[in-house]
């Protein structure tokens, strides 16, 4: 259920408090710091917001509101679409038969593509991996790691001098090849020593 303007401000209240001196605010001074004059209203507000999953209190306690995990989920997603981390993910698209929409719409954060501080970002030049669905013009996201399975996309690096987009097999005789994905391009065969694996694919990013 959707939070009146009131409760709003007397939840962004109570947040900047406890997180300010560490313990909930009084009925007077969420009344004071909101310019209100009952305490009645007050507590209404207050009971709408645990009532709503927005507010949690310990037991025959004093001063004991605490802002439930529901409160802290929303303010980091809304952060996140603010910032351009993240965005709504509304439903599911056909490619063939239609399929349902979502009822309760997600997010999509951009986080889960990104990794840690090791991935980086490449863009595509060349048609060489079209059948996986990777074009000129592309950018391609890469975990960096020399560690991968056979058949991961990687970037390697050959002779020290040239990069590549492909996938990755080892053969029985010791060489590693190197696969494209375009029926008209044949493998490439190195040695292990002259391969360098500098990273594998986790996501592909196209603009039109």
């Amino acid at each position: 259920m959707a939070l009146t303007k009131r409760q709003k401000e007397v939840l962004e209240f109570l947040a900047d408090f406890i997180d300010k001196n560490r313990y909930s605010p009084s009925y007077e001074e969420i009344a004071d710091g909101l310019s209100l004059n009952s305490l009645a209203t007050i507590h209404k507000h207050v009971s709408s917001l645990e009532s709503k999953g927005y507010l949690r209190r310990a037991f025959n306690q004093s001063r004991s509101l605490e802002i439930a995990p529901r409160y802290a989920a929303e303010v980091e997603k809304r952060r996140a679409v603010e910032t351009g981390l993240a965005v709504p993910l509304l439903g599911k698209i056909a490619a063939g038969v239609p399929v349902e929409a979502i009822a309760n719409p997600e997010m999509l954060h951009f986080q889960d593509f990104i990794g840690d501080s090791g991935t980086y970002a490449l863009q595509v030049r060349g048609e060489s991996m079209i059948d996986d669905h990777i074009c000129d013009g592309d950018f391609v996201l890469i975990q960096k790691t020399d560690s991968v399975r056979d058949g991961e996309i990687v970037v390697a690096l050959v002779d020290g001098t040239e990069t590549t987009l492909k996938r990755l097999y080892r053969e029985p005789n010791g060489q590693i090849r190197l696969q494209p994905a375009n029926s008209a391009m044949e493998p490439i065969f190195v040695s292990g020593a002259s391969l360098q694996v500098q990273g594998k694919l986790m996501a592909v990013l196209r603009k039109y």
